[in-house]
């Protein structure tokens, strides 16, 4: 009985601080963004390149507006309307910090970065890389893919379980590199003649604005900085 009453009594003064709270500290955090809608950027690319496309049951998005440490491929089974999530690599040259954030696009050759844009998947390959899938650039921002050997294929640096112990995974030299437990599956069910599209999809929520007080906060007005002998000045100087 004690112990309810001394709970409840806690309770009571936490909410009543609460309360007290001014509303620059007390406001919640901005809501996140929903997340991205992956069937319907799959729909409205099928739909742009139209002419290039021709197998339309399967389309691949990849999210380089999420890192690398997140699951940002989506295969998007279009007859279902499932999607499915795997994660993948970007190049170098589009993270020269290597924090596992893709930075910048580009389509010059030696640039190592990955490239924006609609892709067409053509022949698989046995290459340096093992089982590998050639694509075709369908864009201005793209177009150098095949000249650049951008591809897909598989390498330990894409390994999921790089996550768990690096917080990120490796990077490619502007390929779109899975795990190679993982690559047998992607380059069957993406396969010849589908799309992949690349971008920056999702976007960061927005750091939360508090509005600084207009008044000093109660018990502050005659605070002094140490070592000096004037109030807190009201500007930053």
């Amino acid at each position: 009985m004690l112990a309810a009453m001394a709970g409840a009594g806690a309770l009571a003064a936490t909410s009543a601080r609460a309360a007290q709270l001014p509303d620059w500290i007390s406001q919640p955090a901005a809501p996140v963004s929903p997340p991205v809608d992956y069937l319907a950027v799959a729909k409205r690319q099928l739909a742009t390149q139209a002419r290039n496309i021709h197998q339309t049951d399967r389309v691949g998005i990849v999210d380089f507006g999420l890192p690398s440490s997140r699951a940002r491929f989506a295969l998007v089974d279009m007859v279902a309307g499932k999607v499915d999530m795997f994660p993948v690599t970007h190049g170098r040259g589009s993270d020269p910090q290597h924090d596992g954030w893709l930075k910048r696009f580009s389509n010059a050759p030696g640039s190592l970065a990955s490239s924006r844009g609609a892709y067409r998947t053509s022949d698989y390959y046995w290459g340096a890389n093992g089982s590998s899938m050639r694509l075709a650039g369908l864009e201005p921002d793209n177009n150098n893919a095949d000249m650049r050997a951008i591809v897909v294929h598989g390498a330990w640096y894409a390994d999921p379980s790089l996550i768990a112990t690096q917080g990120k995974l490796g990077r490619s030299e502007g390929c779109f590199v899975f795990g190679e437990e993982l690559l047998p599956m992607i380059l069957y069910k993406l396969g010849p003649g589908r799309l992949l599209f690349a971008d920056k999809l999702s976007v960061p929520p927005p750091a939360p604005v508090f509005p600084m007080p207009s008044e000093p906060l109660p018990g502050t007005e005659n605070m002094v900085r140490t070592g000096a002998n004037t109030a807190i000045p009201k500007t930053a100087d």
